[in-house]
């Protein structure tokens, strides 16, 4: 668990330079200077735990950031209100490794142009954050169905204000693992590369033939996508694009 490995990786660092201070062996004693040893000795307990790459400047600058949060003297309830403003943002986060990605305006008109142009299409965004998606989608096509689905409260809570007047949006706040992705027409996901091929393999299982899960930015390991969609902004966004197979070639690439 990417959790628990950060929380070895910073124990591990303390431990160590613990026990060089005991020993007498350490060669400064500024707080800044231990703060920056630490967080390097966390980064290298890291690699060495093979964290994400994204861990190492979390390792290196935490430390030193406690020590200037400690100089700063802050009044206590900014600590705690800060903390329960990124609770509320990034709510589990630290558990499905997926951090808050917005889909930009480009994407999102790429997207509507490119999906199949139909009347009654319905399109779900799992882990919908701000409603970026679901409010163009839904704005470009309002003969399209758009859902969103998202767990962490304030993203969820914006969206919901946003969306408000459009009578084709639906969201809901809750954990789309636990739905199903059952009468989809596209469903699409900007996640992080963690949960991807659990979430294929959930697509497979519970969407129809000739459905899409389109992924922003993330391929899936082992599947090739049917197409993919160069948004064209400034970031180089593509959109990996995949087609659920009939039920015997979904078998074969589960197998």
């Amino acid at each position: 668990m990417p959790a628990l490995k950060a929380l070895i990786a910073q124990l591990g660092s303390l431990a160590l330079l613990f026990m060089a201070g005991q020993s007498g062996n350490l060669p400064f004693g500024s707080p800044m200077a231990l703060a920056i040893s630490q967080g390097l000795l966390a980064a290298f307990f890291s690699a060495g735990l093979r964290s994400a790459r994204w861990w190492m400047p979390i390792h290196i600058l935490f430390m030193p950031c406690v020590v200037l949060a400690a100089g700063s003297h802050l009044r206590p309830w900014l600590y705690l209100a800060g903390f329960a403003l990124l609770m509320l943002v990034y709510w589990s986060s630290f558990r499905t490794q997926v951090p808050l990605f917005l889909s930009n305006k480009l994407t999102v008109h790429r997207l509507a142009a490119w999906l199949p142009d139909k009347q009654a299409l319905t399109v779900l965004d799992i882990g919908s954050g701000t409603g970026s998606l679901v409010q163009g989608l839904a704005r470009l096509r309002p003969d399209w169905q758009v859902h969103g689905i998202e767990t962490a409260p304030a993203p969820y809570w914006l969206s919901r204000h946003l969306c408000r007047k459009l009578a084709n949006t639906h969201l809901s706040r809750s954990d789309f693992w636990q739905g199903s992705l059952r009468g989809f027409d596209v469903v699409y996901a900007f996640l992080s590369p963690v949960p991807m091929p659990a979430l294929w393999a959930k697509a497979l299982r519970e969407m129809r033939p000739g459905s899409w899960l389109i992924s922003n930015s993330f391929e899936i390991a082992r599947a090739t996508p049917e197409r993919v969609v160069s948004v064209g902004d400034k970031r180089g966004t593509h959109l990996f694009c995949y087609r659920i197979p009939e039920h015997s070639a979904s078998r074969k690439s589960r197998q």
